[in-house]
């Protein structure tokens, strides 16, 4: 059974967590959207297309989902942004913002309205927030990768690049580490890691030690 929690982790930034039992057993696995609320609140990560009704509403717990001014995400999968038309049909201010690569690669075709394509750096103020975007291709994985940094709060949206395993709680005050490279020795879905084949042509060869 999958169940949908909402914890405020920093000053008008939830996230918004689904724990699927059946994924990656025995602990299963959690998939998280995070909201940051302000004048013009943004979601990051749109979420699977499947689990849109679950996760919209617990988006009205915090705000109308119709308020939504930004969906944005860390690089382009389903889980991340499966549901990003839906979110685009029942908000209709929002826009999808992403690195400029991103934009032109896959979503100025995939969006049902064209993106917002960010350059490296560049900021978006929320009216109360400010949002970074910072390029970081194949890391964790997908040339398009970024990452989100909100500024007032100190907070680093980062998608996929601390995956941990099971049901976890919102805010960790240990090692966030040591459970992302479980899920590694599980998923392998870092690109530059020491299990990627050397015999790619054209890729360099990184050693262990590099690729910490």
């Amino acid at each position: 059974m999958q169940t949908t929690t909402v914890t405020e982790i920093a000053d008008g930034i939830y996230r918004i967590s689904t724990s699927v039992p059946d994924v990656a057993p025995p602990a299963g696995f959690t998939f998280n959207q995070f909201l940051v609320d302000a004048d013009e609140p943004l979601l990051f990560h749109a979420g699977h297309r499947r689990m849109f009704p679950l996760i919209a509403e617990a988006v009205t717990r915090v705000r109308p989902v119709e308020d939504l001014r930004w969906i944005t995400f860390g690089h382009v999968e389903a889980d991340e942004c499966g549901a990003m038309n839906a979110w685009l049909a029942a908000a209709p201010h929002a826009e999808v913002a992403h690195g400029v690569l991103g934009c032109q690669v896959s979503l100025d075709d995939m969006c049902d309205r064209p993106p917002r394509p960010l350059a490296d750096g560049e900021v978006i103020d929320l009216g109360g927030k400010r949002v970074r975007h910072l390029d970081t291709p194949h890391v964790p994985h997908g040339w398009e990768a970024r990452v989100l940094y909100e500024e007032t709060t100190g907070t680093l949206l980062c998608g996929d690049l601390f995956t941990h395993m099971g049901d976890g709680p919102a805010l960790v005050e240990t090692d966030v580490v040591g459970p992302a490279i479980e899920a590694e020795l599980l998923f392998r879905a870092m690109t530059r890691a020491p299990a990627r084949p050397r015999s790619c042509p054209g890729w360099p060869t990184w050693s262990r030690r590099r690729s910490r």
